[in-house]
């Protein structure tokens, strides 16, 4: 049966998923990349970017997994791009150039109709209006049997979480601390909604945590 997961979602120590006054010139707010260095050192990142070399171990194998075995993404308009409103065009494909790395259907959530975007690699954007439930059916739907992956941002995920939606997450603490920003956790009991910590282990670089229901 396939599983609703949050995978490489990288936080810093006091609980931020991204860093405050998000910006084309700063699309994971302020500071936000320093979240992102476990992750940006490794060689799958690399090989993403169709580069050579780079680390191969724990944050490897972690971010390795944050990107296999999903027939589907979810993700919040924030994260595909900075425009907000009514869409002006059709110029804004993500910040991904022309081949994302999600080679799947992609689902963003929008209050705003926009026709689906076909990208090189099999990436699919599709622009969901009616809410997280049926984004997350259309995603199941193209999955089949793979699982779904809740992408961020930050707002995406709580909403999916609050809504007892989310079987899985994968959460990558940077050793770094923000005072402000987007808090993943705010005002959420996950004991009360059945999780617990299944697996964890430590780099220089992030502390890897699984949570499981």
């Amino acid at each position: 049966m396939s599983k609703v997961i949050v995978s490489g979602f990288s936080l810093s120590v006091d609980g931020f998923g991204a860093g405050p006054d998000q910006s084309i010139e700063d699309p994971l707010g302020k500071r936000g990349e320093e979240l992102h260095t476990w992750m940006v050192e490794t060689a799958m990142f690399h090989e993403m970017l169709g580069k050579d070399g780079s680390s191969r171990g724990i944050d490897n194998d972690f971010a390795t997994r944050s990107m296999e075995g999903f027939g589907a993404f979810i993700m919040g308009r924030n994260m595909f791009g900075p425009v907000r409103g009514d869409w002006p065009d059709d110029k804004w494909k993500g910040w991904w150039g022309d081949n994302p790395p999600y080679h799947a259907p992609t689902f963003v959530l929008t209050h705003h109709p926009r026709d689906a975007v076909e990208m090189e690699g099999g990436t699919v954007f599709h622009f969901v209006t009616d809410g997280i439930g049926a984004a997350l059916e259309r995603a199941k739907e193209a999955a089949g049997e793979r699982n779904v992956k809740i992408g961020g941002g930050v707002s995406t995920v709580r909403q999916y979480l609050q809504a007892g939606l989310v079987d899985e997450m994968h959460l990558a603490i940077s050793p770094v601390v923000f005072g402000d920003g987007e808090a993943l956790f705010a005002g959420i009991d996950l004991p009360a909604l059945g999780f617990s910590v299944t697996e964890h282990a430590a780099t220089d670089a992030a502390t890897h945590i699984v949570l499981a229901r």
